[in-house]
């Protein structure tokens, strides 16, 4: 399986950019960034694709994550790993195990 295309829109002095790409760097995954600062064609390419003005901008492959925000939501639910083409963290696909085989379940 191959790993999706993410493309990170950003400037030079947006700390919520630092942020995202901190993120996806620690989670080891590569990553295009186009610096919208530097050039207004780009800008204008991320205002259409994603309705908004504000960086960063994030998409994975054609799906528009949002900003950071948005991004280190994904992460927090466990759904950032999935749409990046990885398997959730042991703990979590342990806990998803766990609660599946769990005889306590509602029922």
């Amino acid at each position: 399986m191959s790993s999706p295309r993410v493309i990170v829109y950003s400037t030079a002095m947006c700390p919520y950019c630092v942020r995202a790409k901190s993120l996806l760097q620690s989670k080891e995954v590569r990553y295009e960034e186009i610096r919208v600062d530097l050039d207004r064609e780009k800008m204008l390419e991320m205002i259409e694709r994603s309705n908004r003005r504000t960086v960063p901008q994030i998409f994975i492959d054609d799906f528009h994550v949002g900003g950071f925000d948005d991004m280190a939501q994904l992460e927090a639910y466990g759904e950032l790993d999935p749409l990046l083409g990885r398997a959730p963290h042991n703990d979590e696909a342990a806990f998803a195990h766990s609660a599946e085989a769990s005889e306590d379940g509602p029922t």
